[in-house]
Protein backbone atom coordinates (compact mmCIF):
# COMPACT_ATOMS: atom_id res chain seq x y z
CA UNK A 1 0.00 0.00 0.00
CA UNK A 2 2.73 2.46 0.96
CA UNK A 3 4.74 1.50 -2.12
CA UNK A 4 1.69 2.18 -4.31
CA UNK A 5 1.23 5.65 -2.81
CA UNK A 6 4.92 6.49 -3.29
CA UNK A 7 5.10 5.13 -6.84
CA UNK A 8 1.95 7.04 -7.80
CA UNK A 9 3.36 10.25 -6.30
CA UNK A 10 6.68 9.73 -8.09
CA UNK A 11 4.96 9.15 -11.44
CA UNK A 12 2.80 12.26 -11.02
CA UNK A 13 5.82 14.36 -9.99
CA UNK A 14 7.72 13.08 -13.05
CA UNK A 15 4.84 14.23 -15.26
CA UNK A 16 4.82 17.64 -13.52
CA UNK A 17 8.58 17.99 -14.10
CA UNK A 18 8.26 17.07 -17.79
CA UNK A 19 5.33 19.47 -18.18
CA UNK A 20 7.45 22.25 -16.66
CA UNK A 21 10.30 21.52 -19.07
CA UNK A 22 7.88 21.57 -22.02
CA UNK A 23 6.43 24.82 -20.72
CA UNK A 24 9.90 26.37 -20.52
CA UNK A 25 10.47 25.39 -24.13
CA UNK A 26 7.53 27.52 -25.26
CA UNK A 27 9.23 30.70 -24.02
CA UNK A 28 11.32 32.13 -26.80
CA UNK A 29 15.01 32.75 -26.63
CA UNK A 30 17.13 34.45 -29.27
CA UNK A 31 16.76 31.43 -31.55
CA UNK A 32 13.72 30.00 -33.33
CA UNK A 33 12.68 26.68 -31.87
CA UNK A 34 9.89 24.38 -33.17
CA UNK A 35 8.75 23.84 -29.57
CA UNK A 36 7.83 27.55 -29.30
CA UNK A 37 5.41 27.20 -32.21
CA UNK A 38 4.08 23.69 -31.51
CA UNK A 39 1.61 24.75 -28.81
CA UNK A 40 0.13 27.68 -30.74
CA UNK A 41 -3.61 27.08 -31.14
CA UNK A 42 -5.06 27.68 -34.60
CA UNK A 43 -8.77 28.01 -35.35
CA UNK A 44 -9.16 25.18 -37.87
CA UNK A 45 -12.74 24.65 -39.06
CA UNK A 46 -14.02 26.19 -35.83
CA UNK A 47 -11.87 24.03 -33.54
CA UNK A 48 -8.74 25.19 -31.74
CA UNK A 49 -6.00 22.83 -32.93
CA UNK A 50 -2.29 22.83 -31.99
CA UNK A 51 -0.10 24.05 -34.84
CA UNK A 52 2.07 20.91 -34.72
CA UNK A 53 -1.00 18.91 -35.88
CA UNK A 54 -1.63 21.23 -38.81
CA UNK A 55 1.84 21.87 -40.21
CA UNK A 56 5.46 20.80 -40.33
CA UNK A 57 7.87 23.04 -38.45
CA UNK A 58 11.46 23.46 -39.63
CA UNK A 59 14.29 25.69 -38.49
CA UNK A 60 15.51 27.49 -41.55
CA UNK A 61 17.97 29.83 -39.85
CA UNK A 62 18.75 30.82 -36.27
CA UNK A 63 15.77 33.17 -36.01
CA UNK A 64 13.56 31.91 -38.86
CA UNK A 65 11.00 29.12 -38.72
CA UNK A 66 9.56 27.59 -41.89
CA UNK A 67 5.99 26.34 -41.45
CA UNK A 68 4.49 24.06 -44.10
CA UNK A 69 0.74 23.51 -43.63
CA UNK A 70 -0.57 20.04 -44.47
CA UNK A 71 -3.82 21.66 -45.65
CA UNK A 72 -3.17 24.77 -47.75
CA UNK A 73 -6.63 26.16 -46.87
CA UNK A 74 -5.39 26.61 -43.27
CA UNK A 75 -2.53 28.88 -44.37
CA UNK A 76 -4.29 32.15 -43.49
CA UNK A 77 -5.56 30.85 -40.11
CA UNK A 78 -2.07 29.66 -39.16
CA UNK A 79 -0.58 33.00 -40.15
CA UNK A 80 -3.11 34.88 -38.01
CA UNK A 81 -2.57 32.59 -35.01
CA UNK A 82 1.21 33.06 -35.12
CA UNK A 83 0.90 36.83 -35.54
CA UNK A 84 -1.54 37.08 -32.60
CA UNK A 85 0.47 34.90 -30.20
CA UNK A 86 1.53 37.02 -27.20
CA UNK A 87 5.22 37.16 -26.22
CA UNK A 88 6.33 35.83 -29.62
CA UNK A 89 6.49 38.98 -31.75
CA UNK A 90 7.23 37.05 -34.95
CA UNK A 91 7.15 38.78 -38.33
CA UNK A 92 5.05 36.49 -40.50
CA UNK A 93 4.90 36.22 -44.27
CA UNK A 94 3.74 33.55 -46.70
CA UNK A 95 4.45 32.70 -50.31
CA UNK A 96 1.18 30.86 -50.91
CA UNK A 97 2.44 27.44 -49.83
CA UNK A 98 4.62 28.02 -46.76
CA UNK A 99 4.84 30.50 -43.92
CA UNK A 100 8.10 32.11 -42.87
CA UNK A 101 8.12 33.40 -39.27
CA UNK A 102 11.12 35.54 -38.33
CA UNK A 103 11.78 36.38 -34.70
CA UNK A 104 13.21 39.82 -33.93
CA UNK A 105 16.36 40.22 -31.84
CA UNK A 106 15.64 40.28 -28.13
CA UNK A 107 16.48 43.41 -26.17
CA UNK A 108 17.95 43.13 -22.69
CA UNK A 109 14.73 44.26 -21.05
CA UNK A 110 12.68 41.80 -23.11
CA UNK A 111 15.04 39.00 -22.03
CA UNK A 112 14.47 39.99 -18.40
CA UNK A 113 10.70 39.91 -18.95
CA UNK A 114 11.00 36.39 -20.35
CA UNK A 115 13.07 35.36 -17.31
CA UNK A 116 10.19 36.58 -15.11
CA UNK A 117 7.72 34.54 -17.17
CA UNK A 118 9.87 31.41 -16.84
CA UNK A 119 10.31 32.06 -13.11
CA UNK A 120 6.51 32.17 -12.69
CA UNK A 121 6.18 28.91 -14.66
CA UNK A 122 8.83 27.32 -12.44
CA UNK A 123 6.97 28.40 -9.31
CA UNK A 124 3.73 26.95 -10.71
CA UNK A 125 5.53 23.65 -11.30
CA UNK A 126 6.94 23.65 -7.75
CA UNK A 127 3.45 24.27 -6.40
CA UNK A 128 2.15 21.37 -8.47
CA UNK A 129 4.82 19.05 -7.04
CA UNK A 130 4.03 20.21 -3.50
CA UNK A 131 0.32 19.58 -4.06
CA UNK A 132 1.15 16.04 -5.18
CA UNK A 133 3.25 15.62 -2.02
CA UNK A 134 0.38 16.88 0.18
CA UNK A 135 -2.09 14.46 -1.41
CA UNK A 136 0.34 11.54 -1.00
CA UNK A 137 0.98 12.53 2.63
CA UNK A 138 -2.76 12.53 3.30
CA UNK A 139 -3.01 9.06 1.76
CA UNK A 140 -0.13 7.88 3.95
CA UNK A 141 -1.75 9.35 7.06
CA UNK A 142 -4.92 7.41 6.23
CA UNK A 143 -2.84 4.19 6.29
CA UNK A 144 -1.48 4.76 9.83
CA UNK A 145 -4.06 2.50 11.46
CA UNK A 146 -3.25 -0.36 9.07
CA UNK A 147 0.56 -0.29 8.87
CA UNK A 148 1.68 1.65 11.95
CA UNK A 149 3.33 4.98 12.69
CA UNK A 150 6.91 3.84 12.05
CA UNK A 151 6.22 2.63 8.52
CA UNK A 152 4.30 5.80 7.68
CA UNK A 153 7.12 7.91 9.15
CA UNK A 154 9.71 6.18 6.95
CA UNK A 155 7.46 6.57 3.92
CA UNK A 156 7.01 10.29 4.64
CA UNK A 157 10.79 10.75 4.78
CA UNK A 158 11.10 8.97 1.44
CA UNK A 159 8.30 11.16 0.06
CA UNK A 160 10.24 14.26 1.14
CA UNK A 161 13.36 13.01 -0.68
CA UNK A 162 11.33 12.33 -3.83
CA UNK A 163 9.77 15.80 -3.60
CA UNK A 164 13.15 17.47 -3.08
CA UNK A 165 14.66 15.72 -6.11
CA UNK A 166 11.78 16.87 -8.34
CA UNK A 167 11.88 20.45 -7.04
CA UNK A 168 15.65 20.44 -7.66
CA UNK A 169 14.98 19.19 -11.19
CA UNK A 170 12.62 22.11 -11.79
CA UNK A 171 15.20 24.53 -10.37
CA UNK A 172 17.92 23.09 -12.64
CA UNK A 173 15.69 23.39 -15.71
CA UNK A 174 14.87 26.98 -14.72
CA UNK A 175 18.55 27.88 -14.32
CA UNK A 176 19.37 26.41 -17.74
CA UNK A 177 16.53 28.34 -19.37
CA UNK A 178 17.50 31.54 -17.56
CA UNK A 179 21.09 31.21 -18.77
CA UNK A 180 19.83 30.55 -22.30
CA UNK A 181 17.59 33.62 -22.15
CA UNK A 182 20.26 35.95 -20.83
CA UNK A 183 22.89 34.71 -23.30
CA UNK A 184 23.51 37.33 -25.95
Amino acid sequence: MIADVLSDATARMNRALEAAKDDFGTVRTGRANPQMFAKILVSYYGTLTPLEQLASLQNQEARTMLIGPYDKSALRDIEIAIRDTPNLGANVGNDGTTIRATLPELTTERRKEFVKIVKAKAEDARISVRNIRRKAKDELDALKSEVGDDEVGRAEKELELITKSHVDGIDDAFKRKEAELLEI
